[in-house]
């Protein structure tokens, strides 16, 4: 084989440590970037938070209005600092838009060339979140809120205490032996959020008791003692091994002296029912349930009715659920009337961190020039570059929210059932950027409209043909889905095959099949489940 030398050359991108940093702050939540920041002012010492209104941080910005060649390939077009172009001053974070008449968006702001200061900073601020935008996914059953929202303070005290705690109280007024209780307050501490025990009662004594048979054997008796006083006790239907196991006990505590005949019959035949296999309850097989349980479907029906009372999880009050916080990164809002409504797009400031370098710091750095001077350079570098990448962040959110409300106009205008046909390469072929950048900055970012708060990727939305040749969106169709069956009989509930004739009727093309695929991403149950009993 020959050897020999040849001269190639070719074109690649180099992802910097800033710009690698600058695409991670994209893509970022809210939450995770209030976490960043602090991380950032806790290891970097020439980065301070302030309170002040400063100039924006001018460093390395001198490129950032490049837009990137539409023919880059994927990752080299996401990667460029053409992504991170900012449309306007931070400072003045807000825009127009008339439904009469497009108003462009203002010049970028305008960089003076001179050499890097020590004074830059950055223009946001931090506020401390606000607790009534917390949402609750499992409220208490029977609260004493009244019309004032104030509580009363024992129920305030009693709202945050565990499922344990509360069973070891009710536990207190049982007169146990020793062996007794102990085990008792084991089946309690092995309980799980929903009040369900999901260990066996021999294989929660095996671990106790190990390879001793006799001391397992007298464990294995406890626990069947234990768990019944745990049945026994508030909310009806903890300490149940299954389902069916949960439903029965709270059945069974049902019972009263005052019942008739036919009442007891009725809840004989739920008790009966929870004892089969689950799946026949969830459809809602009358015809199958009352041959399994010897009775006829109009007895089943009224079970079911009794049944659909219950709590499947009696620990869900006890539950601490974890409640994310959802604060718009954009807040749009609606002024003038008729043909000349406008919307004003601006950032939220209370998620902007208002960052700048620590002047002191930095002074005395450049003032000094000695020993470990180039490394805390670097700090001082990496610091001007944080702040730099967070105002493109927001520089490019604020830009993307502007094409999008320029271009659903009409849903801000008429709400969700107005809603156009939007994909990601539309949106990034008018502001010069790849489609990954619109995904990032899409996802996990809000904007708080007149229609409530929601993602920004909700204003995406592919078309279906409509009999004039136009396109549909299909978040107005999903809309238009969910209005049809909120409006439905509960007696005789729409089924796919009559909701996609409704569509078809206004005109939208909408198979079958894609009708039940948007059905299940409302979390709109079958038809024979949305069937009233």
């Amino acid at each position: 084989m020959k050897q020999g030398l040849s001269l190639r050359v070719s074109q690649h991108l180099a992802l910097t440590p800033q710009l690698q940093q600058s695409i991670r702050l994209l893509q970022l939540s809210t939450l995770e970037l209030s976490q960043e920041v602090e991380q950032m002012l806790d290891e970097n010492p020439f980065l301070e938070r302030t309170a002040e209104e400063a100039a924006r941080e001018e460093f390395g910005l001198d490129t950032a209005d490049a837009p990137v060649p539409r023919d880059d390939a994927g990752d080299s077009a996401d990667g460029g600092e053409g992504d991170f172009t900012p449309s306007a001053s931070t400072s003045s974070t807000s825009t127009e838009t008339s439904t009469g008449s497009t108003e462009s968006d203002g010049p970028a702001a305008e960089i003076t060339e001179r050499e890097p200061d020590w004074e830059g900073d950055g223009t946001v601020d931090m506020a401390a979140p606000d607790d009534s935008e917390w949402g609750s996914d499992a409220p208490a059953r029977q609260n004493n809120l009244g019309d004032d929202e104030r509580a009363d303070a024992t129920e305030l005290a009693r709202s945050q205490e565990s499922l344990q705690s509360f069973l070891h109280r009710q536990a207190l007024s049982l007169r146990l032996n020793e062996n007794d209780n102990a085990a008792l307050r084991f089946l309690i501490e092995s309980l799980n959020d929903d009040g369900y025990l999901e260990d066996s009662l021999p294989a929660l004594a095996s671990g106790l008791a190990g390879d001793d048979n006799d001391q397992f054997d007298d464990l294995v008796h406890h626990f069947q003692v234990a768990l019944g006083l745990l049945q026994s006790l508030e909310p009806a239907g903890v300490g149940a091994r299954d389902l069916g196991e949960c439903l029965s006990i709270q059945l069974r505590a049902l019972a009263s002296e005052d019942e008739s005949d036919d009442q007891a019959l009725v809840r004989k035949t739920a008790i009966a029912i929870c004892k089969l296999p689950m799946e026949l309850l969830a459809r809602r097989d009358f015809k199958r349930l009352a041959t399994l349980t010897r009775t006829n479907e109009e007895l089943v029906r009224s079970a079911l009715q009794i049944i659909a009372r219950l709590e499947p999880k009696p620990g869900r009050r006890f539950v601490d659920v974890e409640r994310n916080i959802v604060i718009p990164d954009v807040i749009v809002t609606k002024t003038g009337r008729g043909t000349n409504i406008k919307f004003r797009v601006m950032l939220n400031p209370e998620v902007m961190p208002r960052l700048r370098v620590h002047d002191i710091y930095a002074g005395a750095l450049k003032a000094h020039k000695g020993e470990g001077s180039q490394a805390l350079s670097q700090r001082l570098q990496e610091a001007r570059w944080f702040i730099k990448n967070i105002q493109q962040r927001f520089d490019t959110i604020l830009r993307v929210s502007n094409a999008i409300v320029e271009r659903q106009k009409s849903y801000f205008v008429h709400g969700e059932l107005a809603m156009r046909p939007l994909v990601l390469r539309e949106i990034a072929d008018e502001l010069g950027l790849h489609e990954s950048t619109i995904s990032r900055v899409t996802t996990a970012k809000y904007m708080s409209t007149p229609y409530g708060t929601v993602e920004l990727k909700y204003f995406f939305g592919s078309a279906l043909g409509t009999e004039t040749g136009g396109n549909a969106s299909s978040t107005a169709v999903r809309a238009l889905i969910k209005q049809f069956v909120s409006s439905e009989s509960i007696k005789k509930p729409l089924s796919d095959s009559q909701i996609s004739e409704m569509l078809k009727e206004q005109g939208i093309e909408c198979a079958r099949r894609t009708v039940a695929k948007y059905r299940e991403a409302l979390r709109i149950a079958p038809a024979n489940l949305r069937k009233a009993l």
